[in-house]
């Protein structure tokens, strides 16, 4: 074994294989990859995989994933034997409401161009003729499949192996050489490998194998039960080894797959069964792979009948194959990807099913050779963890409730269950007192609407059924009580920067598109883009007042992104002198006051001067409210007059006392994040993350306006020239 590579991969599973593969393919072949098991049946959780796999996803970066993996598993085969079987896939309807999400995952196919169909239920049978009768209809993805994943990662090792990758198994890690916030090699039983990059994708010993690096991987390891059956009589004499399609029944959170002339039954209908990562053998442990527990059969009692009642053939057989096997959950559901905030070069990719490895892989190679990607990653990245969400009663927490709920239909605006209450801004008594219904976002507790508003709802077409679902007519009340006189929306949770030092801005000159280099007292709206000009994030940047220092900026994002916004910050502040990027969203609340009467609201809180003349649009003041100082911010997110009003935390309560007995003189409402949306939308402004993100530009987003192309240079630039010119 070499003591030197550019790349070292910790982790021969799929993705370690996939990623290797794909860095291989790229040109970048200095590569090695160790385990702690054998290769190439580790005895991760790659090697009990039943290797269902289901494209269609509500999100588009997990589908794409999925769709690429197709593709790659295809090509694939070890020894002659195939990596991928293109039997299809059925996902049946056993209820009404299942029946509905099926023709709302139908949409999101064709959305996201993948060949689907709504079958009745005589059609799914003719696909899998053992079918109960009582199905309502199912969805067919002709294009899904099954992957045999032991054969994929032998077929891209080998490849990778004939260009020059090294694999290396039964190697113990014992840790990482991190020198001055920077990784530098990799530590062995046998001895200590130096390297420019290292890649963790260890999987469900994420966790144990990150933290010798000091880095957290908020991730569960949980047992899921899968058993395959006796023979079948009515698949006698079967010597393929898949024919039917691969089929879920997510009314009972099941899944099941043709295993020659036997049925393999997987189920998501038990309490999570947890495991610590620190808790997890490294090698065989009374004739078991590491991944893999005793089965329990009490547990199993349930989904049995429920497998049976759905494939009546399986009421003659028992089970012959049996085991928990082990697998990852995060806080979130969503795979854990890119380099460290901590650790420089330091890169993780986990919590990866069979179903996403292949495209996981390439991006991984993409990411690490060149700093992007061509799926937007916002989903999946490590970097997107708040400081709470990295702590264990909260990963804990949140992960079980994602296993429970894996094949649940998930209302997109469902609040998560808890923990809650985590971050609370200062107008949040007042708020409950308002009949506040809350929903949490980045830990914050955000008001969608107030109770108190519901009387005064104009008469509105009935809500039912999924379109009711988190939604109350108080919130057109406020939207309407908005655009008519004043609202009073608590802006707190937005993240908030000071950027210092005398090289602040230079770096937002590089770091954004727009001009920032403006006279104190000025406000730019512009966006954070990626090397291939992608909307990284969209922003405000304000440089204060007379009585601020010229270089102090403070830079104003979305709630839900600060920590994934801060680390892209401080990421391209690295070797830049002169620079400080402090975190201060939780030392400032702040009071969105916007209306066509928020000028007057404004005027008798204040004695300076609010006119439009003193103080126009896009700029900010210092202004004095009683004893409290008063940041206000000359711009609207509803597209009407109206101000952010910042002050720090501890004056919040007695700021909003004052705000509101002025407000309400004018017939202002309390209003909370649905009106916001409504009036944002009515206006045509954009939300990062559901309408752009990196995966389109300013030009397609009709964002020009927040871009400077003659400033000179900076981040995106090159790409955007391109993009003009075409």
């Amino acid at each position: 074994m070499r003591d030197r590579a550019q790349v070292v991969i910790v982790g021969a599973g799929i993705v370690g294989a996939s990623t290797a593969y794909h860095l291989a393919k790229n040109g970048s072949t200095d590569v090695i990859v160790l385990d702690q098991g054998p290769l190439f049946e580790t005895g991760g959780s790659t090697s009990h995989a039943p290797g269902g796999v289901f494209q269609v996803n509500f999100s588009k970066t997990m589908t794409e994933f999925a769709r690429y993996t197709t593709r790659l598993y295809s090509e694939l085969e070890s020894d002659g034997r195939p990596a991928w079987y293109p039997v299809g896939s059925l996902e049946v309807a056993w209820t009404d409401e299942r029946l509905a999400d099926l023709k709302r995952k139908l949409g999101v196919a064709r959305s996201w161009d993948v060949d689907a169909h709504l079958l009745g239920p005589d059609d799914a049978r003719d696909l899998i003729p053992l079918l109960s009768n009582q199905i309502l209809g199912a969805l067919h993805v002709p294009s899904d499949g099954i992957a045999r994943a032991v054969r994929a990662v032998e077929a891209m090792s080998a490849d990778s192996a004939s260009m020059g990758v090294e694999f290396h198994g039964n190697v113990e890690i014992t840790g990482f050489d991190v020198r001055g916030g920077r990784v530098r090699g990799v530590r062995t039983g046998a001895g200590t490998i130096e390297a420019e990059k290292v890649l963790i994708a260890t999987g469900i010993w994420a966790p144990s194998t990150a933290g010798l690096a000091g880095i957290t991987v908020p991730l569960i390891p949980m047992q899921h039960q899968y058993a395959v059956t006796s023979p079948l009589e009515q698949l006698k004499g079967e010597t393929v080894e898949v024919r039917h399609p691969v089929l879920r029944h997510q009314d009972r959170s099941m899944y099941f797959r043709q295993e020659r002339d036997a049925y393999g039954i997987g189920t998501y209908r038990h309490e999570p069964l947890p495991f610590r990562a620190a808790d997890l053998p490294s090698g065989l442990q009374n004739g078991r792979a590491p991944a893999e527990r005793a089965f329990i059969d009490e547990v199993f009692k349930e989904p049995m009948e429920h497998a049976r009642e759905l494939l009546p053939a399986l009421k003659s057989v028992g089970l012959e194959k049996k085991l928990n096997g082990i697998f990852s959950f995060t806080p979130d559901g969503m795979p854990i990807m890119g380099e460290s905030p901590q650790v420089r070069d330091l890169w993780i990719a986990a919590a990866v099913w069979i179903t996403h490895a292949g495209g996981v892989g390439k991006t991984m190679a993409e990411w690490m050779t060149t700093g992007q990607t061509e799926w937007d990653t916002r989903e999946c990245d490590i970097a997107r963890f708040e400081p709470h969400a990295l702590e264990k009663p909260y990963v804990f927490e949140r992960s079980m409730q994602q296993y429970r709920e894996v094949y649940d239909i998930v209302h997109p605006l469902q609040p998560a269950a808890g923990p809650r209450n985590i971050r609370l801004t200062p107008f949040y008594t007042h708020q409950v007192q308002m009949g506040a219904h809350f929903a949490e976002s980045g830990g914050w507790e955000r008001p969608r609407w107030y109770s108190v508003n519901e009387p005064a709802a104009p008469a509105t077409p009935r809500r039912e059924g999924w379109e009711a679902v988190e939604w109350s007519p108080a919130a057109a009340a406020e939207h309407l009580g908005t655009r008519a006189r004043a609202g009073l929306f608590d802006m707190s949770t937005f993240a908030k920067f000071e950027i210092t030092g005398n090289g602040a801005l230079g770096f937002l000159q590089w770091i954004t598109a727009n001009n920032v280099d403006r006279p104190a007292g000025s406000v730019t709206y512009t966006a954070m883009l990626t090397r291939s000009g992608g909307i990284r994030c969209d922003l405000t940047v304000v440089r204060p007042g007379v009585r601020s220092d010229e270089n102090r900026f403070l830079v104003m994002t979305g709630g839900s992104t600060g920590a994934y916004d801060l680390s892209w910050m401080k990421a391209h502040a690295r070797g830049r002198s002169g620079v400080q990027i402090n975190d201060i969203t939780e030392d400032l609340c702040c009071i969105g006051l916007w209306g066509p009467q928020s000028r007057e609201v404004l005027s008798a809180i204040t004695s300076d001067d609010v006119s439009n003349s003193a103080f126009p649009y896009l700029s900010v003041r210092e202004l004095t409210v009683d004893e409290i100082s008063v940041m206000a911010v000359r711009i609207s997110y509803v597209g009407e007059l109206g101000w952010e009003l910042y002050c720090p935390s501890e004056h919040g309560s007695r700021f909003w006392d004052i705000v509101w007995e002025a407000a309400r003189e004018v017939g202002a409402v309390i209003a909370g994040t649905t009106a916001q949306d409504t009036l944002r939308l009515e206006k045509g402004y954009l939300l990062w993350g559901a309408d752009i993100h990196t995966g389109y530009n300013p030009i397609q987003a009709g964002l020009g306006f927040a871009v400077d192309m003659d400033k000179g240079d900076f981040l995106g630039r090159e790409a955007l020239v391109r993009i003009m010119s075409t």
